[in-house]
């Protein structure tokens, strides 16, 4: 397998959601790097979930190395209220990534997954071996589905076609370019936004959801 070490200044490289959480924290480190021959394409310029204009992109551009960090991402409320295009969308995207990438003689493809792909009630500290093991937490079901969906296409392709694309399965990210909109942001930039207005409109307090009872791990994004 072609590892990432043999990236050089001029390898074409795909960032695939490079305006989102995790895609500029990438592109913000292939560039400290000295990585600058980078693909880019916004959501106007390539909708991902089209698999016909994803496959004529890979035919035009010929990247060689690939992370997908595009998703469709969001907070409980968004994966509770809107559970079919948190499933179809993720599928869509990443089966159209990894095909293209395979189809197109890719060298390497690194795929984001979510820790939310484990059991609910996992044993802490989470090992990969726990995977499919229990029910999945049911407010994020649907994109949990999607992103194991996605893990597991990447292994077939690698087991069947020695495409060489790995899964990473990050904890909570938070940092630069989050997204802090109360309906669908994550916990922690959600927990920021009612601190900051509570100072401001200088509340007495702040009422925030569950019980206070469960642990969250959390990782800056340029970690």
């Amino acid at each position: 397998m072609t590892e990432l070490s043999s990236l050089t200044p001029s390898s074409r490289i795909f960032v695939a959601g490079h305006r989102g959480l995790v895609g500029s924290a990438i592109v913000r480190q292939l560039e400290k790097k000295g990585y600058l021959n980078l693909i880019l394409a916004s959501r106007a310029e390539l909708d991902l979930r089209d698999q016909a204009a994803v496959s004529r992109f890979f035919a035009r551009q010929r990247p060689e190395f690939v992370f997908l960090s595009a998703a469709k991402v969001g907070g409980i409320l968004a994966n509770a209220t809107r559970p079919a295009e948190f499933l179809y969308d993720n599928l869509a995207i990443q089966t159209n990534m990894i095909h293209a990438a395979w189809q197109n003689g890719a060298q390497k493809l690194v795929f984001l997954g979510s820790s939310c792909i484990y059991p609910q009630l996992a044993p802490q500290p989470i090992k990969e071996e726990y995977l499919l093991t229990g029910s999945l937490e049911p407010t994020n079901e649907a994109y949990a589905i999607a992103k194991i969906a996605g893990l597991k296409l990447a292994a077939a392709y690698r087991e069947q076609y020695g495409f060489p694309a790995i899964s990473l399965m990050p904890t909570n990210l938070y940092g630069p370019g989050d997204n802090f909109d109360l309906e669908t942001s994550h916990v922690l930039p959600a927990l920021i936004r009612r601190f900051h207005e509570a100072k401001i409109w200088k509340s007495p307090s702040v009422t925030l959801w569950g019980t206070g009872t469960p642990r969250r791990e959390f990782l800056h994004v340029d970690d």
